[in-house]
């Protein structure tokens, strides 16, 4: 028993006492677009982007596509892109995903009020992967680990549906998940909603326009809260639904 006491008085506390605050060494963030012009013609980053995330006149990335590669960025001759260690790029809206010299991150989360005050001291998350690689699963797995404890906040992944307040949604939405995905909302209570996590579950890309995919559920129920990446840091996502509930760190 001592020696179980000695061992985690030297671990000391693993948790991230304040997940706004933290710093990931060696994470590839958000990307930073200088005002600096473009070379004549040049279409270097656009021609190695392998999910068509970027677009110019002017040079913009849409982080609802993006992968976070880096390919981009050592190919710009003007060195205009570059990538942060800013994991707080999560956001309620499809739109402010897009990011250009002028709008270097996504608009700030608005605290959702009715979800405050309906879910704020408890959030019951189901998590579905409809397709995915199992990178994004992986990384909401780590949600509840030592590290992240996002339990600490009264927010936890149940195994049922029924049980689930929010349906936390993976992957590109494959046609042989379609059902399975359509009974696991039927079956969750009203009030909920869908958080998007990772570039696949966003937009599809890198798979989209597949003919394996259909990605009807989110044509017709707008995700409240979308988590870009491939795959999102836990950090991005914690932070997000923390903003998205106006909850303290």
């Amino acid at each position: 028993m001592f020696q179980s006491i000695a061992v985690r008085i030297a671990q000391g506390k693993q948790y991230i006492a304040d997940p706004r605050a933290a710093n990931p060494l060696g994470l590839r963030g958000a990307p930073l677009i200088a005002d600096a012009a473009c070379a004549a013609d040049c279409r270097a980053c656009v021609d190695a982007c392998p999910t068509a995330a970027i677009a110019l006149a002017p040079l913009r990335i849409d982080l609802g596509r993006c992968v976070l590669c880096g390919d981009c960025a050592p190919l710009c001759p003007s060195q205009k892109i570059s990538f942060t260690a800013n994991y707080r790029i999560a956001a309620t809206d499809r739109s402010a995903l897009l990011v250009s010299a002028v709008k270097s991150l996504p608009d700030p989360i608005q605290v959702a009020t009715e979800l405050r005050q309906r879910f704020g001291r408890s959030l019951k998350l189901r998590s579905v992967s409809a397709g995915g690689c199992n990178g994004c699963e992986l990384e909401i797995n780590a949600l509840s680990n030592v590290n992240f404890d996002l339990g600490r906040y009264g927010i936890d992944i149940v195994a049922s549906p029924r049980h689930a307040d929010a349906l936390v949604l993976s992957g590109p939405i494959t046609r042989n998940m379609v059902n399975a995905l359509q009974q696991c909302w039927d079956a969750m209570p009203e009030p909920k909603f869908i958080i998007a996590v990772g570039a696949c579950a966003i937009s599809g890309s890198p798979f989209e326009g597949s003919t394996a995919l259909d990605r009807g559920l989110l044509e017709r129920i707008a995700p409240t809260l979308y988590v870009p990446g491939c795959p999102p840091h836990p950090l991005s996502f914690v932070c997000g639904i923390l903003d998205l509930l106006g909850m303290a760190s």
